[in-house]
């Protein structure tokens, strides 16, 4: 298979990796001569770190390579069979170079896009065949996170969702279907481990070490949500927020926060600029961050009623996004184990707490604010009242 990918950024040059290793013939193109050198030379370096760990042979190494050649000229993907776009998220510049890729491509070649929280069916609208479009939404590293999330626009064929299927399954990676909607799966689930959190901070119930020292210790999460944000950054995170709240009609479960908004204009981004809900050192380590200690009966109630009160949260989301259709049940809890490393999937959680125990957490909640974003998706009150589970 010939396959092209526009953009040699990081996301850009991580999907190259894997459809050259999966053997397919790669022309990874840019206007920036100097970042598609700097694409070559970021690969040699993975490639030869993965020979030093003993996960690929020098014969191997070479074989990727020569799967890869850097194009400066978007006509030099004429004979790809599949083109994944990873370039800026704006909305207005995909649409022209979806426009312009069309008149060099064959009419088979299907046109796909990375984004991770753009409309699918808006891109493909650049199109003369739109129904040749699709989402195809990989995870950061792209050669190390296992998820693909697939998503086809209203516009799309069946046969070209079968052929993404196939050929994404095929570069051994686990496929999610998603609808297409705002956030998709992953980046609509995991609003609330952030705003959650958020909330229970601007509240004063707890401060930022706890809340992550919590999730951590009782959740099995590897990063609590402020390490997490830190490390995606601050401007970065709170975009995301901003653009899934406007996209949802201002829905009060997806609401901003003050907090991260202060950070992001203060420019305490996180790791990448040395301070955010953390201060880091020069290696990006965390700076004197202490671990509350949740031995005492008192420090163990706070720890589980912050662990509680985000899990309840990320399973009302993932019970809506069942309800709405967004995606089946086993396509949404891989989605969260395999595209951010959950300890477990939200929906086999549920079953695990149990459907009461997560109703009554909701109705808890939002008998104590009386808001908008503690209702209870209408599935787990379904489900509650037959006495039913996810699995």
């Amino acid at each position: 298979m010939n396959v092209g990918i526009i953009g040699s950024g990081t996301m850009g040059s991580g999907i190259a990796q894997v459809a050259a290793t999966a053997g397919c013939t790669v022309k990874l193109y840019d206007t920036n001569q100097a970042a598609l050198d700097k694409a070559k030379a970021s690969l040699e370096k993975i490639l030869s770190r993965l020979i030093e760990k003993g996960q690929i042979d020098t014969e191997e190494k070479t074989k990727i390579q020569s799967n890869i050649s850097y194009v400066d000229s978007l006509k030099a993907l004429a004979d790809s069979n599949l083109t994944i776009e990873a370039i800026v998220e704006n909305l207005d510049i995909k649409k022209n170079v979806f426009s312009e890729l069309e008149s060099y491509v064959s009419n088979d070649c299907i046109i796909a896009s990375n984004t991770s929280s753009l409309s699918i069916a808006s891109i493909a609208s650049s199109l003369q065949k739109p129904e040749r479009c699709i989402g195809i939404h990989f995870f950061n590293p792209a050669p190390l996170m296992k998820l693909v999330e697939v998503i086809p626009a209203v516009q799309t064929s069946k046969t070209v969702l079968d052929k993404s299927v196939e050929t994404i399954k095929n570069w051994k990676k686990t496929v999610a279907v998603a609808k297409d909607t705002p956030g998709f799966i992953v980046n609509r689930v995991a609003r609330p481990f952030y705003g959650e959190a958020l909330r229970i901070y601007e509240e004063g119930i707890a401060d930022f070490e706890t809340i992550d020292h919590s999730l951590k210790t009782l959740g099995g999460f590897r990063m609590g949500p402020f390490e997490l944000m830190d490390f995606i950054g601050n401007d970065v995170n709170y975009t995301v927020t901003e653009t899934v709240f406007t996209a949802f009609y201002f829905d009060p479960r997806y609401k901003p926060s003050f907090t991260q908004k202060r950070l992001s204009e203060a420019g305490y981004l996180g790791r990448k600029s040395g301070k955010g809900y953390y201060d880091y050192d020069q290696n990006g380590k965390i700076i004197n961050n202490c671990h509350p200690e949740l031995d005492s009966g008192s420090n163990q109630k706070l720890a589980q009623t912050i662990f509680n009160r985000v899990l309840v949260m990320l399973i009302n989301e993932a019970a809506d996004a069942l309800f709405l259709n967004i995606a089946s049940a086993e396509d949404i809890d891989n989605a969260m184990t395999k595209g951010v490393n959950y300890p477990k999937g939200l929906l086999a959680w549920a079953d695990e707490k149990g459907i009461n125990w997560c109703v009554d957490m909701l109705d808890g909640l939002y008998n104590d604010y009386h808001e908008d974003r503690y209702r209870c998706s209408p599935l787990l009150r379904k489900m509650k009242r037959e006495n039913k589970t996810f699995f």
